[in-house]
């Protein structure tokens, strides 16, 4: 197992600049606040396992303190920490989505320049929709336009994202708006952006993106990605459970759109069963590996209870720190294969059957759905 190298299918760049104590523990954290005066955000599971396994990686002992490696990390440079922690992760290929703060984190190029990895792109819909929106002065224009900017964007990337979940839950409308209305909506999001860096949370434009970058998808055979549940506090969790969007799914399967369900944490037992239900539906258990640390067995068991091996994807989420994308690795091999040792030793699978399910999740499926060579 571990000599297969991994495709991760869902994955940020990282930061060139060299980081406080403050900025990184930022970029450990998804709330938008520090922690509680006195407390770091060393002390939960992310901490432990960055300090267990990374730590070795920067010439210090596993499990160093929090201010011993964040002292080594200042002297050693960010530039050689991202290429120690990068090039030791034993990732193939990496598909980097380049539309969350994308001026704060390498670009696809540079990335690969770091990791020596193969880097392909995957379009953020919200975030190119916020660009057009600010190059257009009438709301007739809006609807071309941004139809004309996914395609040019998408004629080289490998696949698109959306993160409906986050800006208007799934719990909306999941049918194609007409034209006139999203004319019209976006004539009120042209007005209410005057002057401000512009933030889309109108349902008919985002459903409007939705469907016209699925069709970009059906056309071109390319996968589209939706973020589910675990994220920043913009979530409203529970009206992120992806059952709540099953018509899209149902539709989507109708156009032969491959959908993955990115992240899933607290429904993962939701996913694997859309998984199971739809032909057009894989899932990964993503970040959560990392943010539960010790726990991670727990939820990689959770995430193959049901789901069809063949429908299951290896992917990190690592934003911003170089540790989070060498730990994502980490992370999920140790928990794929805790999980899949026991059952060798319970006589419920064979080494080979194990050996396959790894390749499948790790490498074999993201292989297959997205369009690499």
């Amino acid at each position: 197992m571990q000599d297969i190298a991994l495709i991760d299918h869902h994955c940020h760049g990282v930061v060139t600049g060299e980081l406080t104590r403050r900025s990184f523990e930022a970029l450990m954290s998804e709330s938008y606040q520090p922690p509680p005066a006195g407390t770091s955000h060393f002390q939960k599971p992310l901490g432990l396992a960055i300090r267990r396994h990374c730590a070795p990686l920067l010439d210090l002992e596993p499990s160093a303190s929090a201010d011993a490696y964040l002292e080594r990390r200042q002297k050693l440079g960010t530039a050689e920490v991202n290429r120690r922690l990068l090039r030791a992760a034993g990732v193939e290929t990496h598909l980097l989505d380049t539309g969350h703060r994308a001026a704060d984190i390498t670009d696809v190029e540079t990335f690969a320049g770091i990791s020596g990895h193969r880097v392909k792109e995957v379009v953020r819909i919200e975030a190119v929709a916020e660009a057009v929106v600010q190059e257009v002065s009438d709301a007739q224009d809006f609807p071309t336009r941004l139809a004309e900017e996914l395609m040019a964007r998408g004629k080289y990337a490998v696949g698109f994202k959306s993160i409906v979940a986050y800006r208007t839950t799934f719990k909306i409308d999941q049918t194609a708006p007409s034209l006139d209305a999203v004319r019209q909506a976006a004539g009120g999001w042209i007005k209410a952006s005057a002057g401000r860096r512009p933030r889309l949370v109108d349902p008919v434009i985002v459903r409007y993106g939705l469907w016209t970058a699925a069709d970009i998808c059906r056309e071109r055979k390319l996968p589209l990605q939706l973020h589910v549940g675990f994220g920043d506090p913009d979530v409203y969790m529970h009206a992120c459970d992806p059952t709540h969007f099953t018509d899209f799914l149902r539709s989507m399967e109708a156009w032969q759109v491959t959908v993955t369900l990115l992240h899933n944490y607290p429904f993962l037992r939701e996913a694997a069963w859309l998984s199971e239900i739809f032909q057009n539906v894989y899932y990964d258990a993503g970040v959560i590996l990392n943010f539960a640390g010790p726990s991670n067995h727990r939820i990689m068991r959770e995430a193959l209870e049901m789901g069809p091996f063949t429908k299951q994807l290896f992917s990190t989420d690592a934003f911003g720190l170089a540790e989070l994308h060498f730990l994502g690795v980490v992370q999920f091999k140790r928990a794929i294969r805790g999980t899949l040792d026991d059952w060798i030793g319970r006589g419920d699978c064979t080494a080979a059957d194990a050996e396959e399910i790894f390749a499948l999740i790790a490498r074999d499926n993201a292989q297959r759905i997205y369009p690499l060579t």
